[in-house]
């Protein structure tokens, strides 16, 4: 990468600095938005989309119980704590799907032998983008939303996309 500054041919691409005059090189990969939208993912945080409160149950719960959890509340994913309140896993529907179908007795199994262990999270001060990254990366519907391990609340893809078409109404893209 050639330095803007002091026309140095000998930086690596993706260096931070220029060896020679140490300019700082970051800037020039850096992406710029171009719309209020791009804006939005690369600079607002997931607060934002005003995390839902999610809902819990502990390792121990049975898969019946959790049924009745998510039938009751409403919702399609439940996060899955530990004894001391830190996030241990994620049970979806997807999971019931997947891994439940077909399993004798399931009502009585423990939670924890069909969650998704150590989910991917993220925090209320994370950008949008960066949710949205784990969720395109891994395939994921639901992001649990975390403090210091403990859950906050969740987001979903659904979450993001009211967003994303709020921005677009706003700013008459469509």
């Amino acid at each position: 990468m050639i330095c803007p500054v002091c026309n140095h041919n000998g930086n690596l691409m993706g260096a931070d600095t220029c060896l020679w005059c140490l300019f700082d090189l970051s800037a020039i990969d850096r992406p710029v938005a171009s719309d209020r939208v791009e804006r939005s993912l690369m600079t607002e945080p997931v607060a934002v989309l005003k995390p839902k409160l999610p809902v819990t149950v502990t390792v121990t719960a049975t898969l019946g119980h959790v049924i009745q959890q998510m039938i009751a509340k409403q919702v399609s994913a439940v996060l899955v704590t530990d004894a001391n309140n830190q996030l241990v896993g994620i049970l979806t529907e997807r999971d019931f799907l997947t891994k439940v179908a077909g399993s004798a007795h399931f009502r009585d199994q423990p939670v924890e032998l069909f969650m998704t262990r150590h989910p991917e999270a993220v925090t209320m001060m994370d950008p949008l983008a960066f949710a949205l990254g784990k969720m395109s990366a891994g395939g994921y519907r639901h992001l649990p939303v975390v403090a210091n391990g403990e859950p906050k609340g969740i987001v979903s893809v659904r979450d993001l996309l009211r967003h994303i078409m709020r921005l677009c109404r706003e700013s008459d893209l469509i």
